[in-house]
């Protein structure tokens, strides 16, 4: 809309309201009109800029416009300036109001009568448009040309306001300059200037120090998490804790950053919390998880030099909790927002639990309850005011703990701010005295406890196959419950110690292992030493001989036998058991003449007499190195991935336990002990139960695997086992050995023949590198190794050949008797006979042994030569005798953990003795 006044509305003309002026106003002089009715144009060309005339000049005293005839307006010559041209006054309208002199002001005009300059439009009709009404928005109805600009706005209304404003009563006089072109102030205005600087300064002080930081505060408070238990639960690490069998602790094992045993809110008494109150923080139940206070008094004592901290007990848990300890701003801010949001969401109670299970207090011990245990052998619970100011004074001080003059001024000075702040009595104050820690490491045997390093590492082994790996268990506190029972670990031990006592072969190493055949478990477990020496004569942790691998000997006869029994054949079934036989191109040979039946030899005699020949053959010919592989395993022997064991099925050395076939000690104990439950597999296994810090059971024995080991019908599986334990109980008493009083018992020996070197000695032609005794009662499954760290010729305390029934049987046979003393007597249950029936077949009896059967200790016979095995063209033909080329040759390095992969039960290479092997 157009607020000129003056200019035209839509459907009159561009000049309706001026030309509508009827007359001068009375007394007003009309002045010139306007040449032709024409606008008066502006002078063209000339040097002189045109000035700017004043409004309102009087008659008289300016140029005359020109007359109607002259072509337009004149403008004055020279530096007069030049004057508006005047509007024709049309009749009636008043003359137009003089300036008058300055300092003179303008007159009044009459009451009623209209404003001064206000032209009032005249009674004359407005002529109708003669064309269709155009829209506001054109210049024609707005009084301008068409470029915006209104033809009759000259430019001169400020010089008529800059005139009037000079007599007006309404407004004010112009402000006086200095000097410098500023205006100046009055002291009125400069007071009402500075304070509006002052106004100014302290609302950008409050904007920056106050709603700012409010703001980003509030900001980060919803943007940081809290830490919860759960999330810091790996940085609480906790020591596990082993028990046997009978649930009594077998020991504890401390994480790599100390003790720390979780307690739970309310289990902290207030003495102790009072007594951190006054170490670290008087106001803790009080603040909101920050103190502005002590946040200054920080900020003083970093400016002067002293000493002393800002943070609360909240903010002290959050930088422990998050381990970030960055001297930073940032660090600092956030962990101010954390520590309000954490005292939003927790109590005050749960707040300090959680900070008094972190701390640390020096000696290894993290939290409260590790603390009171290795500075004073109790429990939090128990501490009393003195013992607690001393652990709380400790916290600044961790490293100083065996410091007495820091530990004795903290502990003033914690018991004096528990009397300032009302905790504690000045009596009772006045009455304790230091109170005297244990000496460090004194309880480190009670942590410790039995256990040795390889039985931990193999407990911890199953335990992160069931992905339980070792952060998992120190972050939950794990209380693993084993299946050992400390009588069978004891005996084991001590079985070992009298059955390696005396012996002079520093070669000489052992290990057993005795399984539950009930249920699987592990019940004694002895790998060696656990600490032995280095080349330079240092501890070192010793190798954990019973989770290698080692070539079985004889003693995987158990499961050629179980494989041809698997396909339907009996113990009655006879072989050529002679000696020297000639198989698959190779010559084989029993173990001295005792060991060979004739050329109708049955498998339950030949068992008993370990006659190579037999087995061999029965491998080669019948079950197939595969059929035996696969008995193993159904037993319970582990292959890779998930063990150690290796059964090697390329060649028939399997048939006796040599070549590229090597088993662990644990594992054969534990397929034994398949036979020994009725041919039910029970997983062999460590841990019975386990369960975190708070008694929540992960998984018990009701996880183990159990199934029938070798066929899915049960009945079927405890038939085969039956046959086997048959075919296995005379080779105890051929071996020279006992079962316990009241216990019918079952078992295999085994031996390996020493590689010779070419620059050894003659004699060691007839040594053994590795011998075995595994057996078996209803109860108990126990392997006993003893051997070489590799290849190594190995001899008695009489310096003759060791074998399966020389050291290993009788160490077998004394820890079967320690652990079975007192016990129920017990037998194998009966099984109908797989196949030809043993009783109803009549063998060729066997050549009497030129040694007397009575001897405990087998004496070797002179070893005869060997044939190679020949090529498959000439495989019944044998060649000259002569010792063959074989896997594992004289020099060749071999891997502790795989043992001797070389020979094959003594039966094919070297002679293992008169006695079974």
């Amino acid at each position: 809309m157009n607020d000129d006044r003056n200019r035209s509305w839509p459907g009159q003309e561009p000049d309706a309201p001026r030309r509508a002026q009827s007359g001068p106003w009375p007394g007003e002089d009309p002045g010139p009109a306007w040449p032709g009715e024409e606008a008066p144009r502006r002078p063209r060309g000339g040097s002189a800029q045109r000035g700017t005339p004043p409004r309102g000049v009087p008659s008289g005293s300016g140029p005359e416009w020109p007359s109607g005839d002259e072509g337009g307006p004149q403008w004055p010559a020279g530096d007069e300036p030049p004057r508006r041209p005047q509007r024709p006054r049309q009749q009636g309208m008043p003359p137009r109001r003089p300036i008058p002199p300055p300092g003179q002001r303008p007159a009044q005009s009459p009451p009623g009568s209209p404003p001064q300059g206000f032209r009032q439009p005249s009674g004359r009709p407005i002529p109708p448009p003669q064309h269709e009404p155009d829209l506001i928005t054109h210049h024609a109805h707005n009084g301008t040309d068409d470029i915006g600009r209104d033809p009759y706005d000259d430019g001169y209304d400020s010089y008529d306001d800059a005139a009037f404003n000079e007599f007006a009563d309404d407004v004010e006089p112009q402000d006086e300059l200095d000097e410098k072109g500023k205006k100046v102030l009055t002291p009125a205005q400069r007071k009402k200037r500075r304070w509006k600087i002052i106004r100014r300064v302290g609302y950008g002080f409050v904007g920056l120090f106050f709603v700012v930081p409010a703001i980003a505060f509030v900001i980060t408070y919803f943007m940081v998490d809290v830490p919860t238990p759960e999330s810091i639960k790996s940085l609480q690490n906790q020591p596990i804790t082993y028990f046997d069998a009978n649930g009594q602790v077998l020991g504890r094992e401390l994480p790599p950053g100390g003790d720390r045993q979780l307690l739970k809110p309310g289990e902290i008494p207030d003495v102790v919390k009072h007594a951190v109150y006054a170490a670290e923080d008087a106001t803790f139940e009080t603040n909101s998880g920050f103190d502005v206070s002590a946040i200054l008094r920080s900020v003083r004592n970093q400016v002067s030099g002293g000493k002393g901290g800002g943070s609360t007990i909240s903010q002290q848990y959050i930088k422990q909790a998050t381990q970030n300890d960055a001297q930073t701003l940032t660090r600092k801010w956030t962990e101010l927002a954390k520590s309000f949001k954490m005292n939003n969401q927790e109590s005050k109670e749960e707040i300090i639990t959680s900070y008094l299970n972190i701390v640390y207090f020096g000696r290894g011990a993290n939290g409260i309850q590790a603390a009171a245990k290795a500075y004073f052998n109790k429990d939090a619970k128990d501490l009393n005011a003195s013992e607690a100011s001393l652990l709380a004074g400790l916290i600044q001080g961790p490293g100083k703990s065996e410091n007495q003059d820091y530990a004795h001024r903290r502990w003033t000075y914690v018991l004096d701010q528990m009397v300032a702040n009302k905790w504690l009595r000045q009596d009772e104050r006045a009455a304790f005295q230091f109170p005297t820690p244990i000496p460090k490491n004194a309880n480190k045997e009670q942590n410790s406890g039995k256990m040795t390093y390889q039985l931990q590492q193999r407990i911890k082994d199953e335990l992160a196959a069931r992905g339980y790996d070792e952060n998992k268990l120190f972050s939950s506190g794990a209380k693993i419950y084993t299946t050992l029972d400390p009588a069978a670990q004891a005996a084991a031990e001590q079985a070992v110690q009298e059955g390696m006592k005396g012996q002079t072969d520093e070669n000489l190493l052992s290990a057993l292992v005795a399984v539950n055949p009930k249920t699987g478990g592990v019940i004694a477990y002895y790998g060696g030493p656990e600490l032995v020496k280095d080349p330079e004569g240092k501890d070192a942790i010793g190798q954990d001989r019973a989770n290698q691998a080692r070539n079985p000997g004889s003693s995987v006869k158990a499961f050629d036998l179980t494989a041809f029994l698997k396909m339907g054949k009996g113990l009655g079934e006879t072989f050529d058991g002679s000696d020297k036989r000639v198989l698959g191109g190779r010559t084989v040979r029993n173990a001295g003449d005792s060991s060979s039946c004739g050329k109708d030899c049955t498998v339950a005699k030949a068992m008993e007499i370990s006659a190579n020949t037999v087995f061999y053959d029965m491998v080669l010919n019948v079950t197939k190195p595969s059929r035996v592989a696969e008995a193993a395993k159904e037993a319970g022997v582990k292959v890779a991935p998930n063990g150690k064991s290796i059964l090697y099925t390329d060649d028939n050395n399997i048939s006796l336990g040599g070549g590229g076939t090597a088993v662990t000690p644990e594992d054969m104990a534990a397929a034994y002990a398949s036979f020994a439950s009725g041919g039910t597999y029970h997983e062999q296994h460590f841990v019975a139960k386990l369960t975190n810090g708070q008694d929540e059971v992960e998984f018990d024995e009701n996880n183990v695997k159990t199934n029938p080991a070798f066929d899915d019908d049960a009945a079927k599986s405890q038939q085969i086992a039956g046959n086997v334990t048959e075919a296995l109980k005379p080779v105890i008493s051929h071996s020279n050995l006992k079962c316990p009083s009241g216990h019918e018992c079952a078992g295999k020996t085994g031996t390996q023949q020493y590689t010779p070197k070419d620059s050894d000695p003659a004699a060691y032609k007839d040594r053994n590198a590795q011998t075995w005794m595994v057996g078996y009662t209803p109860s108990v499954s126990a392997a006993v190794w003893v051997g070489g760290d590799g290849n190594k010729p190995l001899h008695d305390s009489k310096n003759k050949p060791i074998f399966g029934a020389t050291i290993a049987g009788p160490t077998w046979q004394n820890f079967m008797n320690l652990y079975l003393k007192g016990k129920p007597a017990e037998k194998f249950d009966k099984v109908a006979p797989i196949g030809k029936d043993v009783n109803d077949v009549t063998q060729t009896p066997t050549k009497p042994s030129e040694t007397a059967s009575t001897t405990t200790t087998p004496t070797p016979p002179s070893s005869p030569t060997e044939t190679p095995p020949p090529s498959e063209s000439s495989s019944e033909t044998p060649t000259k005798p002569t010792r063959p080329t074989r896997p594992g040759l004289p020099g060749t390095s071999v891997n502790p953990g795989e043992g001797d992969t070389s020979g094959g039960g003594g039966g094919l290479l070297a002679p293992p003795g008169s006695g079974p092997g």
